[in-house]
């Protein structure tokens, strides 16, 4: 038994299939990146503001992710068995949900912009330029969500190319956009807010043109968004649900974060947060795009019924995240400084020195949480979710963001403990997560077949 598969194929499948996942990432990240250094020149108040509003956005990204990795799962293990037909519906079933949550939460906001922000912040400043970009960015939820739910589609017949195409227009148009809202008409964070929504705007129609008129592996069509299976329906919801209420205890975390320290720190801190998490996106790129690579081969292999060759495949990709994990820390602890200046006034103004301050501390505390991040976070998604076993994850992000994480960090911030230690709180399960991940992984009791026989519509390699 080799601790690394000798499979060539593997690791060719791997990068070709990682890379441009990676590349979406770095794209996607350039974009935000992009919108902070620009909003950073308007003030704490600004940057706190647009942080606070974008915390809709991640729990509409953490609901969509999870309609979106039923769609990756279930449609990665009918493709390992070719099965065309039974993915088509997979999609159609996701696309109509990822419709229906993008129109709700843009409609909420729209309605209701102030009563929402006033859940994160209560300083009147901070509160007033929340309220301005997320009465914009609210529209821009119901074609993010669409797009997510056809790049996962593409993703799962190891198309992934697309996504960072798209990904690279749309940074074109945000970052062009935003100089000129920002800067040349002075729109400030309404400026960036339109920005956004018209680069998402772009993506989706971008990923609906390929979709359906140049992808050749499925052929879609506008009809096939018709398709109603109750099989499929029934799966997707068993699977599914488990894997939604995941992301949306994920989700409830990531906003636990910016209440804490909404309620209990300055504008200054919340700055300071917004930037470490920038940094902690940064870090995270090349390990999502690893995972998502591993969870692509992960569901093909599984759904192909190759058990014995998918255990040779989960110790390779152990090794490679540990790896991964202790090279992004790395990265983390000696990118900190030069990172942390650009914040400093690169379009004038620029954060505060009290923020600054902070955001190095937090920073630290992320070079050490990014190595455990990048061994546990990819194997429990990558192997154990895409290998079939939904419900575990479910279970053990559960336990961690109820029981560790978020009273840990209640506690600390009662106490008065400085924005580090809570900071140290909100992330510890990055690290003991790490034993799970182990024990789970190694038991390769996680490898479930999710497909349903199809003889008759399947499309057999020759």
């Amino acid at each position: 038994m080799h601790v690394l598969t000798r499979d060539r194929s593997y690791y060719k499948s791997l990068i070709t299939l990682a890379l441009p996942v990676a590349a979406q990432g770095l794209i996607a990240f350039l974009s935000s990146f992009a919108d902070n250094l620009m909003v950073s020149s308007l003030g704490d108040e600004a940057v706190s503001g647009v942080y606070f509003a974008s915390q809709i956005n991640t729990f509409v990204q953490m609901f969509t992710s999870g309609i979106s990795g039923v769609i990756l799962i279930l449609s990665a293990q009918y493709w390992g068995k070719k099965d065309v037909a039974n993915i088509k519906s997979i999609i159609a079933i996701g696309v109509r949900l990822s419709l229906i949550v993008g129109a709700v939460v843009s409609l909420v906001c729209l309605l209701f912009p102030g009563t929402v922000i006033a859940i994160f912040t209560s300083e009147p400043g901070v509160a007033r330029e929340g309220i301005v970009y997320l009465r914009t960015v609210a529209l821009s939820y119901l074609f993010f969500c669409v797009t997510q739910a056809l790049l996962s589609a593409m993703r799962s017949v190891e198309t992934t190319s697309i996504g960072m195409t798209i990904s690279l227009l749309s940074l074109t148009v945000d970052v062009s956009l935003n100089g000129v809202f920002i800067y040349g008409l002075g729109w400030g964070v309404f400026g960036a807010a339109l920005s956004t929504l018209i680069g998402r705007v772009i993506e989706a129609a971008g990923i609906i043109v390929y979709v359906f008129v140049f992808d050749k592996k499925l052929k879609l069509q506008l009809s096939d968004m018709r398709r109603f299976d109750r099989t499929l329906l029934h799966d997707f919801f068993h699977y599914g649900l488990p894997l939604i209420a995941g992301e949306l205890i994920w989700s409830v975390n990531l906003m636990g974060n910016s209440i804490i320290f909404g309620h209990f720190f300055g504008a200054s801190v919340a700055t300071a947060v917004s930037v470490a998490n920038t940094m902690d996106t940064l870090a995270y790129i090349a390990i999502n795009g690893l995972s998502s690579a591993v969870g692509i081969l992960t569901g093909k292999t599984v759904g192909a019924g190759k058990y014995d060759l998918m255990k040779e495949y989960a110790r390779t990709t152990q090794v490679i995240f540990l790896f991964v994990g202790l090279l992004s820390g790395a990265l983390v602890a000696g990118l900190s400084k030069p990172f942390i200046h650009l914040y400093s006034g690169v379009f004038g103004g620029g954060i505060s020195t009290a923020a600054a301050r902070e955001a190095t501390l937090l920073i630290r505390v992320l070079s050490v949480t990014t190595v455990g991040r990048g061994y546990q976070a990819p194997c429990l998604f990558g192997l154990v979710k895409c290998g079939g076993d939904i419900s575990f994850v479910f279970k053990n992000d559960t336990f961690f963001v109820l029981c560790v994480v978020l009273p840990s960090a209640l506690i600390a911030a009662s106490l008065s403990a400085p924005a580090w230690v809570v900071f140290a709180c909100l992330k510890s399960d990055q690290i003991l997560k790490c034993f799970v991940a182990v024990i789970k992984v190694n038991r390769f009791n996680w490898m479930k077949n999710l497909t349903r026989s199809n003889t008759a519509d399947a499309v057999h390699p020759a």
